[in-house]
């Protein structure tokens, strides 16, 4: 007889605070990429507060340029809260400069 392994939802250990976290761009599975306030929990979790999906980058040079510029007008982001990723699911972590993104995070400026 076999058993299915059971996995238990990983809560955050801490509470991130939305305006002293960094600003990053997550590129996560399953081609999900979002932006906000990123923190990593003493268990790995990656948390995002005040988080946005990017729906669409609108860029010409790819996800770099929407780091390093801020969005342009043909980016759209949707409004996502917390989220909350486990480690392993982050395939990738962008640096955001904030200055170009206070229109969307006004804190950043």
């Amino acid at each position: 007889m076999t058993t299915t392994p059971t996995t238990t939802p990983t809560t955050p250990t801490t509470t991130p605070t939305t305006t002293s976290a960094p600003l990053a761009i997550l590129v996560l599975q399953r081609g999900w990429v979002a932006i906000g306030r990123h923190t990593i929990t003493s268990d790995g979790t990656h948390v995002l507060t005040a988080s946005k999906v990017i729906r669409r980058w609108g860029t010409s040079h790819g996800l770099g340029q929407l780091a390093l510029t801020g969005p342009t007008s043909d980016t759209r982001l949707d409004d996502s809260g917390t989220l909350t990723a486990a480690a392993g699911s982050v395939i990738l972590a962008l640096d955001v400069v904030e200055g170009n993104w206070a229109a969307q995070y006004p804190q950043s400026a």
